[in-house]
């Protein structure tokens, strides 16, 4: 499947702020059964951006706009293929965790086994974990994560906005009900009291009318990968009960949010802010040209008419002129 995926990001301040440090992590990653062919980041108030990649294999932008503004957007577009997974088998073998113990033994998972910012034991962790039956190792692996997957999807509602990017998991814990960040970290959190492996992926969710998701469409999402023996890093969906496949898209793997959040950074200046966001993934075969997407697209451009005109415009046009530029350098060389 390909698809064409735009992130917009606005954040607007109550009165100008003097200067903006901004990391960005959008860029899909390109391995395994997935492969970014392009990707474009525009950033209004114009700025020099630069990028490099972490210890984990993400590709972060950062930039730094030192002159005042009112509001910062940032509108990022990318072509990503992603191809089926292969079908993953019954079950593993008899000595599954022995193999995954051996694993473990001869290479470094510590990052992806020890707590983290979100993603650490608690009582009311180990409660759960007595109440879901996985409190120990036992009967397969696979199997194992297959059926907690399915566990957290029942005993846990989702709910927009119940939550915030910085809530605890004891907040979900308490109320049973949270956004797909909870579900990654409960999950999370479970496996590593197994000293099973397992990592933090932030991207985004293909939406369509042949799958009843229970994650919103419009938002980025998050899962669970795991470390298996035989079978490599296998990614489950708890929000939705699913094996994450070809619908999921890969933007950053960490231990939890705090390793891989899709804007973070710092400002100068007192001011309220308000953040809207908006994603868009629709099967594609090629990146439309700004103008013309953001006209045929009525969803978009009424969600477009809620922000500074002027502003999205500055936007587009530069990233217009960063393509221009692109094509001439490409030219002369």
């Amino acid at each position: 499947m390909f698809y064409a995926v735009r992130h917009f990001t606005r954040y607007r301040y109550s009165k100008p702020i003097w200067q903006s440090v901004m990391e960005v992590r959008m860029h899909p990653r390109s391995e395994a059964i997935q492969r970014c062919f392009t990707f474009q980041l525009s950033v209004s108030p114009r700025a020099r951006i630069f990028s490099h990649t972490d210890h984990n294999g993400n590709q972060i932008h950062h930039f730094d706009i030192p002159e005042p503004h009112k509001q910062l957007t940032v509108v990022t577009d990318a072509l990503v293929d992603v191809d089926p997974p292969a079908p993953l088998p019954e079950s593993l073998g008899p000595d599954a965790w022995e193999q995954l113990d051996e694993l473990i033994a001869r290479d470094d998972y510590w990052d992806m086994m020890m707590p983290s910012t979100f993603a650490r034991t608690s009582p009311e962790l180990e409660a759960f974990a007595n109440e879901c039956g996985v409190a120990e190792r036992k009967g397969d692996p696979l199997q194992l994560l297959l059926d907690l997957n399915t566990k957290l999807y029942n005993a846990f509602a989702y709910v927009k906005e119940s939550t915030t990017v910085d809530s605890p998991i004891e907040h979900a814990l308490s109320s049973r009900q949270g956004v797909c960040q909870d579900f990654a970290h409960i999950m999370i959190s479970l496996l590593r009291n197994l000293r099973i492996p397992s990592r933090y992926v932030s991207g985004y969710l293909f939406h369509d009318s042949g799958h009843t998701d229970r994650s919103i469409g419009g938002a980025t999402h998050a899962w669970v990968e795991a470390r298996l023996p035989e079978i490599g890093w296998v990614g489950f969906d708890p929000t939705n009960n699913l094996v994450a496949g070809e619908r999921h898209i890969r933007t950053a793997i960490g231990r939890d949010y705090a390793d891989v959040p899709p804007t973070v950074g710092t400002l100068k200046g007192s001011a309220k802010s308000e953040l809207l966001v908006r994603v868009r993934v629709t099967p594609s075969d090629a990146v439309l040209p700004p103008d013309q997407e953001l006209a045929s697209d009525q969803e978009w451009s009424r969600f477009l008419e809620s922000s500074d005109q002027p502003e999205i415009q500055a936007a587009v046009q530069q990233q217009q002129q960063q393509e221009q530029e692109t094509q001439q350098q490409q030219q002369q060389q």
